[in-house]
């Protein structure tokens, strides 16, 4: 099947079955040239074989590529909210790509969204199959991605946001993890103690407990499963909350 089937049946796990992989499936048959359908059913027979074993010794972790396809999906979602196709979104998302994986693997990633793209999707479907398998830190990154992607035009609108809080929903993200992560897109007044998650009443004391929570919480070696390309990643939020609170120590004068 060439390298695009090597790229795909080496890095996916459990995006192979459930609803995940009949999106999957609907746009490599449909979309993608040169690979048949009968071709990724036998991968999608090869990986339930797998997950059957894997499901005897206990849960399985999610791969890179588990969640690199999660994020292509999650992203059609978000981009297709507001009922157009930004073109700086679609950019947004294949330099995020090239930047994590390189050109070779972010094209045959691309070339998959392309076809997903023209997919409808249920989107509680698809995040209750990510939830089951990926992490809290995973998922947290995933929707720090999506407000990226809403982002890239230069504003977040508000379908987009309405979509991406649904989706924090279904992947079981509280409203201060979502809270958090939004801060980091807004510039408003009090994004620094949002980003924190406290408020401008928070003593000193309650600052500096905050900021060593939030610092545990987003420190890229959380990613560390899903290898050296996704703690990049989560170094952008490690970053966020550091400078939210370099930014209040600097307005309450703290050492």
């Amino acid at each position: 099947m060439g390298k695009f089937a090597k790229w795909l049946g080496a890095g996916a796990g459990f995006t192979m079955g459930g609803p995940i992989g009949a999106i999957i499936g609907y746009a490599v048959g449909s979309f993608i040239d040169g690979i048949s359908i009968e071709d990724f059913t036998q991968e999608q027979q090869d990986y339930q074989r797998q997950a059957q074993r894997q499901q005897q010794r206990g849960r399985g972790r999610a791969t890179s590529g588990d969640f690199e396809i999660s994020l292509l999906i999650l992203a059609s979602v978000v981009i297709k909210s507001d009922g157009k196709v930004d073109q700086r979104e679609l950019d947004y998302v294949r330099r995020h790509f090239v930047n994590m994986y390189g050109k070779e693997r972010a094209n045959h990633a691309f070339k998959l969204f392309n076809g997903i793209m023209k997919r409808q999707i249920s989107t509680r479907q698809v995040c209750l199959q990510i939830r089951q398998h990926m992490s809290h830190s995973s998922r947290l990154q995933l929707v720090h991605f999506l407000f990226g992607i809403a982002k890239a035009d230069g504003h977040v609108t508000k379908s987009e946001e309405q979509e991406i809080r649904k989706i924090a929903g279904y992947l079981y993200v509280n409203d201060y993890d979502y809270t958090s992560i939004k801060a980091m897109f807004y510039n408003e007044a009090d994004s620094a103690y949002k980003m924190l998650e406290i408020t401008k009443s928070a003593t000193d004391g309650e600052v500096k407990k905050a900021y060593r929570k939030m610092a545990k919480k987003y420190h890229p070696d959380k990613l560390e499963g899903l290898g050296e390309e996704h703690k990049k990643g989560a170094n952008e939020k490690f970053q966020k909350i550091q400078a939210a609170y370099e930014q209040i120590k600097k307005e309450r004068g703290l050492s």
